[in-house]
């Protein structure tokens, strides 16, 4: 059975998805404002894995109504793209 409070959203920065619905509901947070407050996108893959989610967590949570000044997700691209097996390394 999956448990949704320990579901990671963003693999990078290893954030839940009971985190990202705590705090969207605490703070009645937009999309950008909950990347901000819990680093959801800001991790090494740019948002390319979790910004999709966290766009529509906030927006189930009735916090990311589309609005003019209400500003999208974006998706910024690694500086030097890294394999998922590069960073599982340990490196002595």
């Amino acid at each position: 059975m999956l448990n949704e409070n320990v579901m990671i959203i963003c693999r990078c920065e290893e954030v839940t998805y009971h985190e990202l619905v705590s705090t969207a509901t605490k703070y009645k947070c937009s999309a950008r404002e909950l990347k901000l407050r819990t680093r959801a996108g800001m991790g090494y893959c740019g948002g390319r894995t979790c910004r999709t989610m966290v766009e529509k967590i906030a927006q189930s949570m009735g916090t990311n109504t589309p609005t003019e000044t209400n500003i999208s997700l974006k998706v910024q691209p690694p500086i030097r793209p890294v394999s998922f097996e590069n960073l599982g390394r340990i490196s002595k």
